[in-house]
C-alpha cells in the first residue's frame, strides 16, 4: 500500500471517527472533549500556532472576524422571526457554566483542535490543502446531526451551515497559521448567540 493511500486512509479514518463520536450519547462533557482534542493534536503533531509570532497573527485576524460575526448576531436579534426562534430555544440549566465552560472549552477549543488542528493537517497531507479543507468542513457539518435533532432544527440546513462555518474556520487557520483566529471567531459566534438568546428569553 502506497504512502499516499495510507495518508488518505488516516484522514478519512479520523473524519469518520469524529463524526461517529458526535453521535454518541453523553459525549458533550466539556473536560472529556477538551482532553480528547488535546490528545489528537499531540498524537498527530498538528501545528496549532498558539505561540508568537503566529499567535499574534491569529489574534489579529481572529479579532477582526469575531467583531464582524458578533455584530451580525446582535443585529439579527432585531428581526422578529429570529427573536422568536431564540425565545423558543430551551435554555441551559446553568447559563454561567454554559458560557464560561461548555462553550469555550467543550465546544470551541475541542472542535478547533480536533477539526482545524488534527483533521485539517491529516486531510491536507492526504488529499491536498483545498480538498483537505473540504474534508474537515464536511466532517464538521456532519458532526452536528445529533445536535440538530436534539434541538428540533432542520438537519440538512444545520449540516450545510456548520459545514460552511467549518470551511471559514479552516481558511482563517490557514491564513493566519494559528488556531487562535478560528477559535476567536467560533467563540464570538457561539457566545453572542447564547447571550442574545438568554437576553431575548429574559426580555
Amino acid at each position: 500500500m502506497s504512502g499516499m493511500v495510507i495518508r488518505r486512509l488516516r484522514a478519512l479514518g479520523l473524519a469518520s471517527g469524529l463524526v461517529a463520536w458526535s453521535l454518541l450519547p453523553g459525549r458533550r462533557q466539556p473536560v472529556t472533549q477538551a482532553v480528547l482534542a488535546a490528545a489528537l493534536v499531540t498524537v498527530t503533531r498538528a501545528p496549532v500556532g498558539l505561540r508568537p509570532p503566529l499567535l499574534w497573527a491569529g489574534l489579529r485576524l481572529g479579532s477582526a472576524a469575531a467583531s464582524v460575526v458578533a455584530a451580525a448576531v446582535a443585529a439579527s436579534a432585531a428581526f422578529p422571526r429570529v427573536r422568536s426562534a431564540m425565545a423558543d430555544r430551551t435554555p441551559p440549566a446553568a447559563p454561567l457554566t454554559w458560557l464560561a465552560l461548555r462553550i469555550p472549552l467543550g465546544t470551541v477549543w475541542s472542535e478547533e483542535a480536533a477539526y482545524r488542528g488534527a483533521l485539517a493537517m491529516l486531510a491536507a497531507d492526504g488529499v491536498g490543502p483545498r480538498a483537505g479543507r473540504l474534508v474537515q468542513a464536511a466532517a464538521f457539518g456532519l458532526s452536528h446531526i445529533a445536535d440538530a435533532r436534539a434541538a428540533g432544527e432542520p438537519v440538512i440546513g444545520t449540516v450545510v451551515a456548520t459545514g460552511a462555518a467549518g470551511w471559514l474556520f479552516g481558511w482563517l487557520a490557514e491564513r493566519s497559521g494559528s488556531l487562535a483566529a478560528p477559535m476567536l471567531t467560533h467563540l464570538a459566534i457561539n457566545e453572542a448567540g447564547a447571550i442574545a438568546s438568554l437576553a431575548v428569553r429574559r426580555g
